[in-house]
């Protein structure tokens, strides 16, 4: 039973239903939704892309100028995303630009100078609209500063005391590493002395400013929370994680229903619930569809799907070397994804070569995510690291078997085959190479095709998984409860 009522300002770079570029967005519309359905007051904040829709009608709440040094003017436009408010904060110069982070695979040169003062707007705007959250959740590099500033901006201001900051990382690969001359609209850089954020005597990075400064740190899931304090988990961090282990949680994301049910999917060609016919005639129906949607022959055979960013995290360098092996099997793979070039170039290639079996789309189209999420019968999440992953879940809904790694949230919520057929809900291998990969995709097909009912049963009782944000927002008002 919640008892306490925590007030919530979330602050994130992006947010689903405004503006999407990853899983980050995921959560910063879910879990505040539902911290908001346990009876907590919870506000969010982000940049006001010029990007995001029908923001030009979204009502000014407040035009003001930072109260430090540059005194930067920036206005607030208050938002309603599925009934939680959100705070947009605006500034030309900053974010009126044709995308979030980058154009063309470039990084915007003075992406720290922007989120740095994203960071400081967030808190600046605090007593100018009368918020005083008892929780300040930064999220990821872009919010790094967010704790770090109520440390050192704000330790003797009155309004600020008692405020607590937690960070979660989504994925700390990602680090925000800029040299002190590109942050000098903080004037706490000036000096070039700021070893709570400092990697070397000219550069800090933000994430690491988050971390050393936050009274919370929250990684997505169990295993990414083990694997951060290790040097390659940490991707260079692992002191710092080490360092604050006493205060480090790891929270397995939930999984948003409303968006990835196939009972109620309006991008799908047949909708199922979680029993043996309906699941059965659903899966087929859907499994056709995809089919004749990406140009495959029309067949009963196994179908492998993967959609994702194409980057070696994600693992698809270990499937290039084996899919052409692989393909020698009766069998179809989907793969839906943009991202690097070269990867991409070297999966056109292949899909060139084996057209009757290979389809790549380059490609970000959601309903082409759903169907191939209804229609594949297993999913390929190869991936290096995963801090927690969403496409597990969402697979796990459709009947559809995840083929993933065993790291980060990925170990957390998939249960292998080969460890406990009873409970199993997908495949999973151990060993960061093309060849455990191929064993892996070999194992799931000798199954499918020697024994279907079994792989059905699988598939059925992978349906019946539940990774509600309700729980995970329990989760999270513990870890809230604890900073203070």
């Amino acid at each position: 039973m919640v008892t306490k009522t925590f007030s919530i300002l979330f602050v994130a770079s992006e947010v689903e239903g405004l503006i999407k570029s990853g899983g980050l967005a995921d959560v910063a519309k879910a879990l505040p939704k539902a911290l908001q359905n346990l009876e907590q007051d919870v506000r969010v904040t982000i940049p006001a892309y010029s990007k995001i829709p029908d923001l030009d009608s979204a009502d000014v709440v407040l035009s003001t100028e930072l109260d430090f040094w540059p005194h930067t003017a920036y206005q607030v436009r208050k938002l309603l995303l599925d009934g939680v408010e959100v705070f947009a904060i605006e500034c030309d110069k900053y974010f009126a630009r044709a995308e979030m982070y980058a154009e063309n695979n470039q990084a915007y040169d003075d992406n720290g100078e922007r989120f740095s003062f994203f960071s400081a707007a967030s808190l600046d705007m605090l007593p100018k609209l009368g918020l005083k959250p008892d929780i300040v959740h930064a999220n990821d590099w872009h919010t790094g500063f967010v704790p770090y500033l109520l440390k050192a901006r704000y330790k003797d201001n009155e309004y600020y005391q008692g405020m607590r900051s937690v960070i979660s990382i989504h994925n700390a690969v990602f680090k925000g590493v800029f040299s002190y001359d590109q942050l000098q609209n903080l004037p706490e850089m000036h000096q070039h002395n700021v070893p709570e954020a400092a990697v070397s005597h000219s550069h800090v990075t933000m994430l690491r400013a988050g971390v050393m400064c936050a009274d919370k740190v929250n990684a997505v899931s169990p295993t990414y929370a083990e694997e951060l304090q290790t040097e390659l988990g940490s991707h260079g961090m692992a002191q710092e994680f080490q360092s604050r282990s006493q205060d480090l949680y790891g929270i397995l994301n939930g999984c948003d229903y409303g968006a990835w049910n196939p009972e109620t999917d309006t991008f799908i060609p047949k909708n199922f619930k979680a029993t043996q016919q309906s699941m059965v005639r659903g899966k087929k129906a859907c499994k056709q569809g995809l089919q004749q949607e990406v140009g495959l022959p029309v067949k009963d055979c196994a179908v492998y799907g993967m959609v994702c960013r194409l980057t070696n995290q994600k693992g698809v360098h270990y499937l290039l070397p084996v899919i052409e092996e692989f393909l020698k099997n009766d069998l179809q793979v989907v793969i839906v994804g943009t991202g690097d070039p070269v990867l991409a170039s070297q999966l056109k290639d292949i899909a060139a070569t084996h057209s009757d079996k290979f389809v790549f789309i380059e490609a970000y189209n959601n309903k082409l995510a759903h169907m191939v999420e209804a229609g594949a019968d297993f999913f390929l999440m190869p991936s290096e690291f995963e801090p927690c992953g969403l496409n597990q879940i969402y697979s796990m809904a459709y009947g559809t078997l995840p083929i993933v790694r065993a790291v980060g949230g990925l170990k957390d919520s998939v249960n292998d085959y080969d460890e406990d057929k009873d409970i199993a809900t997908g495949f999973s291998f151990s060993e960061p190479t093309p060849e455990a990969l191929l064993l892996i995709l070999l194992r799931s097909l000798l199954i499918y095709s020697q024994n279907p009912a079994e792989i059905k049963r699988v598939q059925l009782h992978a349906m019946t998984q539940n990774f509600s944000w309700d729980d995970a927002a329990k989760h999270y008002l513990e870890m809230y409860k604890s900073a203070f």
